[in-house]
């Protein structure tokens, strides 16, 4: 790889962040809070290109220069750095989806205790984030959800023992370090699911609870009223669970 394909492949590279980190799909990698931060990577690696070639050029016009520029030309960087193209591809190529059930039923629940519980807003039902749901169920024992319907939605992942679980996965970051939390369902729930799809379920607290089987987390119930299969959401990720 002489010092023009070096320049090129950087530049894709910048340009290829840059047009992930402006549009939605960047939610699949990670959390929107870091989107300004993908966007200044790219853009210091378009700034980068644009910067070397600029030099090389004024180097090859540069009078006195002519005698080491073949010397300079024959510096090549060493084969693997023709990798820097794996993610290009990656990205433009094959753009995966965002976690789902795969990964929700590989990795235990990710349910902390929250420092303190605000009081639910008015409404009947009430919409609540299916990790403050679970939360309120498991250490709050529900009695902030006495009395009221709560209506939450998530994507459906089959345990193997055909437990129906709701599910959104939390980041701190980004996808690699994204971790599940579950409510598990009773009640009205739908004959037929599909894995990954989402659902809008309105429902009740159950006092009811189950362990997570990879490793224990308390999986709280949800009684069943309602549900309905949902679009996915713009952002896949429960981000600001970790905020």
């Amino acid at each position: 790889m002489n010092r023009a394909a070096q320049t090129a492949v950087l530049f894709l590279l910048g340009a290829v962040v840059l047009h992930t980190g402006a549009g939605e799909v960047s939610l699949r990698y990670v959390k929107e809070g870091l989107r300004p931060l993908l966007l200044a990577a790219g853009a210091v690696l378009v700034a980068t290109a644009g910067a070397t070639a600029w030099y090389e050029r004024g180097r090859h016009r540069t009078p006195g220069t002519a005698g080491n520029t073949h010397h300079g030309a024959a510096r090549h960087a060493p084969p693997i750095a023709w990798l820097l193209l794996l993610p290009v591809l990656a990205l433009v190529l094959v753009a995966p989806p965002a976690l789902g059930s795969y990964s929700a039923l590989r990795t235990g629940t990710a349910l902390q205790r929250p420092p303190a519980f605000a009081p639910l807003p008015p409404g009947d039902p009430v919409r609540l984030g299916l990790s403050d749901y679970a939360a309120r169920a498991v250490y709050d024992r529900g009695r902030s959800l006495d009395g009221r319907r709560v209506r939450v939605t998530g994507f459906v992942a089959l345990a193997p023992d055909g437990t129906p679980y709701l599910v959104r996965m939390t980041l701190n970051c980004c996808a690699a370090d994204a971790q599940p939390v579950k409510v598990a369902l009773d009640g009205r729930v739908p004959p037929v699911l599909e894995p990954d799809g989402w659902l809008e379920v309105t429902g009740t607290y159950s006092a009811r609870r189950t362990e997570d089987p990879v490793n224990g987390g308390p999986v709280p119930y949800l009684q069943v009223d309602r549900a309905r299969p949902a679009p996915a959401p713009r952002d896949p990720y429960d981000a600001a669970w970790n905020n």
